[in-house]
C-alpha cells in the first residue's frame, strides 16, 4: 500500500472519526442468543456473551485478559476464576516475567480451561533456522516460562505490511511450530496498517487469526471493518485489541462495547490491572449494548486529540530525519496513557534511532493530524533510553 494514499487533511479526519457513527456505530447487538450460563466461584450465575474464533473452533466470552500490564497474579486468577478464559502475553512483556507470572497462577489448573497466547517478533533479516535459531529459542523460553508443552495461539508480533506478514521464513517457522505442536494455531498480530497486513493474513493461507488495534479514535475503522469481514468469511478468528484509543477513555465500558458492535470481532484482549477495572469487563461481557449515553461520551472524546496515533503515515513524509514517528508515539502512549515506561523504554530500544534525535531541526516541519507536538513528545520518550531498567516499573 502506497503510504501517500493513506494521508488526509485534518478536515477530512474530523469528518470521517465525528459523522461515523451514524452507521456502524449504532449498530445493534444480536448476541443474547449466544450467551452460556459461567458460575463465579460462590456467587451466583452470571450469562457472558461468547463467540467463536473462526475456523478454530476456539469458543470465548467476548472480552479476554490482556496480561501486558498486569503483574498482580492474584487479578489474573480472579480473571480465571470469574469467567475469563483467554490469557495474551508476549515474550517481551515485563522482560519475561509476565510469562513467568502467568506459569505461576496456571499451575493445578485443567488445560483445557484456559486459552494461552504469546508472541514471537522476527528480526527484519530472519532465516528460518526452526530448532537452533533465534525463533525456536524464543518459543522454548516462552513454554518453559509458562509451564506449557504448548500454547494455544503464537502471533508472528507487531508487524505493519504486507511484506513482513508474508516473509517466507517466517511462514515455514510459524507452519513447523504448528508441526510439532508447539502452537496450536498461528496468527498475526498489527498495531498500524490494519487493512493492509488483514488481507495478508487472508492471503497468506497459514494464519488461524489476526490480532489488531480496533478503537472508535480511528479514522480509518470502516475500512478494518471491510477487511475483517473478508477475513471472517475466509475463516481467520478476530481478536481487537488497543480498543480504549490511548488508555484513557472517558467511558471505558463504552470504548469496549464499540467494538463489540461489530459481530465478526470474536473477542477483545482488555488489559485491565485492577479489580474494579475486571469487574466492569465482566459487566460488559453480560450486556455490550451501548447506551445512549455511552454513546454521546465516545462522540465527544472522538473529537479530542488523545493519545492514539492514527498510523497515517502523514509524519513520515515530512520528518527531515525519516524517524519512525508512528512506533515513537506508540511507545509515548505507552509511557504516559499506560504508565508502562519499561514497556515504552523496549519499543525505543527496539527502534533504529541516531544519536541524537530532534537536534538538528531549527524548528519541527511535521504536521500532525492529531494537533500533537511531535518533536516535544518525541524528546519526551526518547529519554527513556539512559534510564536504567531496574529504575523502570
Amino acid at each position: 500500500m502506497d503510504m501517500s494514499n493513506r494521508v488526509i487533511d485534518r478536515r477530512d479526519f474530523i469528518k470521517s472519526t465525528v459523522a461515523g457513527f451514524s452507521g456502524f456505530f449504532f449498530l445493534a447487538s444480536n448476541d443474547k442468543k449466544q450467551g452460556e450460563m459461567v458460575r463465579e466461584k460462590g456467587q451466583k450465575e452470571r450469562k457472558f456473551i461468547y463467540r467463536t474464533l473462526g475456523k478454530t473452533g476456539i469458543k470465548l466470552p467476548v472480552i479476554s485478559m490482556g496480561v501486558m500490564n498486569s503483574d498482580n497474579p492474584n487479578l489474573v486468577r480472579a480473571a480465571l476464576d470469574a469467567g475469563i478464559v483467554h490469557l495474551d502475553t508476549a515474550r517481551s512483556y515485563q522482560r519475561g516475567q509476565n510469562e513467568q507470572m502467568i506459569g505461576e497462577v496456571l499451575k493445578g489448573r485443567p488445560r483445557d480451561s484456559y486459552v494461552i497466547a504469546t508472541k514471537v517478533a522476527f528480526p527484519k533479516n530472519f532465516v528460518y533456522r526452526f530448532i537452533k535459531g533465534t525463533f525456536g529459542e524464543q518459543l522454548d523460553t516462552s513454554l518453559k516460562s509458562l509451564g506449557l508443552e504448548y500454547v494455544d495461539i503464537l502471533y508472528n508480533h507487531n508487524i505493519t505490511g504486507r511484506e513482513a506478514a508474508l516473509s517466507e521464513p517466517v511462514l515455514k517457522a510459524m507452519e513447523m511450530a504448528k508441526k510439532v505442536g508447539k502452537a496450536r494455531f498461528v496468527g498475526v498480530s498489527t498495531h498500524g496498517n490494519e487493512p493492509e497486513v488483514i488481507q495478508a493474513a487472508i492471503d497468506s493461507k497459514l494464519y488461524d487469526l489476526i490480532l489488531t488495534s480496533y478503537n472508535f479514535r480511528q479514522k480509518h475503522y470502516r475500512q478494518i471493518r471491510e477487511t475483517i469481514a473478508k477475513a471472517v468469511q475466509a475463516g481467520l478468528g478476530i481478536v481487537a485489541m488497543k480498543v480504549m484509543g490511548g488508555a484513557n477513555a472517558v467511558n471505558a465500558g463504552a470504548a469496549l462495547k464499540w467494538v463489540l458492535q461489530d459481530p465478526n470481532v470474536h473477542t477483545i484482549i482488555s488489559g485491565f490491572t485492577t479489580f474494579d477495572q475486571m469487574n466492569l469487563d465482566l459487566l460488559v461481557m453480560e450486556n455490550p449494548t451501548l447506551t445512549d449515553s455511552e454513546k454521546k461520551d465516545l462522540q465527544m472524546e472522538a473529537s479530542l486529540p488523545g493519545l492514539y496515533c492514527q498510523g497515517c503515515g502523514q509524519c513520515l513524509k515530512q520528518c527531515l530525519a525519516k524517524l519512525p514517528i508512528p512506533e515513537l508515539m506508540r511507545a509515548y502512549m505507552y509511557a504516559y496513557g499506560y504508565r508502562q515506561p519499561a514497556l515504552a523504554q523496549h519499543v525505543v530500544a527496539s527502534l533504529d534511532l541516531p544519536a541524537q534525535v530532534c537536534a538538528d531541526c531549527s524548528s519541527c516541519p511535521v504536521l500532525c493530524l492529531n494537533r500533537w507536538n511531535v518533536a516535544g513528545k518525541i524528546r519526551e520518550v526518547v529519554r527513556l533510553k539512559g534510564v536504567p531498567s531496574e529504575f523502570l516499573i
